[in-house]
């Protein structure tokens, strides 16, 4: 039986190309980029070149591009940076109820040392009302953090419009853009963000980096203290080959990034021709006009995701419910709660599938007719 894997949004197998480029790096790039000798200055131009890359793709200075341990530190390094750096100036920061974990939980313990967190709703498409952002400001508040795109639903936020409202404001605008970062135009300057998450096992990179844009000028306290690594926002010896692998996916996501979206765009329009011929009841979450292109999460009534996973993965299908930093949780998807309410039946009956490379529209039909018949089963249609 053919695996098929749809849980891309969770991570992505790495790239032949970026295993190729690291396996050359691990060989021959041995030296640490803080030494002076020639084995050091090697690894300097590796790292210098692989940040030169990363910044291009979101239209940053290469001196603003921090390397992080991935897209959890690189959230946490905003939030308790900024909290660090400003607190004499204020306490308050807005959220959104529909944040990845590594901010909500940063925001959670952070309320727990007095900070005053307000976490917006959303609407049922999953979308935060710039006005409610508007509404919140302070004189007091320090940071505004709101992802770019949702991880589990795949709703894209007005981060353009909420980047202008800020743009007369002192309070630091940060986005977790994991889930975005190399499938959408991201251009820092563009959407007036401060900080920006990005990761690189989303996009077929290695897992363990990720990056932390940080707008020069903007105060941010580290949280890792040691050598003067990355202009001393983040000390550690650098890992050189992690960064060579990072950039070479940027660049061959970039390259394609147009076709790929299509695709992904196209898999969507397989799943629900599949789902609507088997007669299978079934609701697509998220905002249609605002998406993500990778992202298909999907109500289907009738069905319990627990008993559903194990039966999709019995059938070679690998999605999840959502979060994969809550993979074997039995508490409902906080983003579904928050679109529908804790009492929606939605929450026990939705997966997401989410798309990456190695995919064909064959493989996506052959999932789509496997998880119908699943559902027709588990429903007894």
């Amino acid at each position: 039986m053919t695996t098929i894997y749809l849980d891309h949004a969770a991570t992505t197998p790495m790239l032949k190309e970026v295993i190729t480029e690291m396996t050359t790096a691990m060989a021959t790039v041995y030296g640490n980029a803080s030494s002076i000798h020639a084995a050091g200055r090697e690894a300097r131009k590796a790292l210098d070149e692989a940040r030169m890359i990363l910044a291009k793709q979101i239209g940053a200075a290469a001196t603003e591009v921090v390397l992080t341990s991935g897209g959890t530190e690189a959230d946490n390094m905003a939030i308790f940076g900024v909290a660090n750096a400003r607190q004499h100036e204020g306490k308050h920061i807005i959220t959104t109820q529909i944040e990845h974990h590594a901010v909500l939980h940063a925001c959670e313990k952070l309320e727990r040392q007095g900070f005053h967190i307000t976490y917006l709703p959303v609407d049922e498409k999953g979308r935060v009302a710039v006005q409610d952002v508007a509404n919140a400001l302070t004189d007091d508040t320090i940071l505004v953090t709101i992802m770019y795109g949702n991880n589990e639903v795949g709703t894209l936020q007005p981060i353009e419009e909420i980047g202008k409202l800020l743009k007369g404001h002192s309070a630091i605008f940060h986005t977790d853009a994991v889930q975005a970062f190399g499938l959408e135009h991201i251009d820092v300057e563009k959407l007036q963000v401060d900080l920006l998450s990005a990761s690189s096992h989303k996009i077929g990179g290695p897992k363990g980096i990720g990056l932390l844009y940080m707008r020069a000028g903007t105060k941010v306290d580290s949280l890792l203290y040691g050598g003067s690594q990355e202009k001393k926002r983040r000390a550690g010896t650098e890992n050189i080959p992690a960064a060579v692998g990072f950039a070479k996916a940027v660049q061959l996501v970039a390259e394609t990034q147009q076709q790929t979206r299509q695709a992904y765009e196209q898999y969507k329009a397989i799943l629900v021709e599949q789902f609507t011929a088997a007669n299978i009841e079934f609701t697509v979450n998220g905002d249609a006009e605002n998406m993500l292109p990778h992202i298909f999460n999907v109500t289907l009534p009738g069905t319990d995701v627990e008993s559903f996973l194990v039966n999709l993965d019995m059938a070679g299908v690998f999605v999840s419910s959502g979060s994969a930093c809550t993979a074997g949780s039995i508490d409902p998807s906080h983003v579904l709660v928050a679109m529908f309410g804790k009492d929606s039946t939605v929450l026990r009956s939705s997966i997401r599938f989410s798309f990456g490379h190695g995919l064909t529209e064959e493989l996506v039909r052959e999932a789509g007719k496997r998880t119908a018949d699943i559902v027709k089963r588990l429903t007894k249609n």
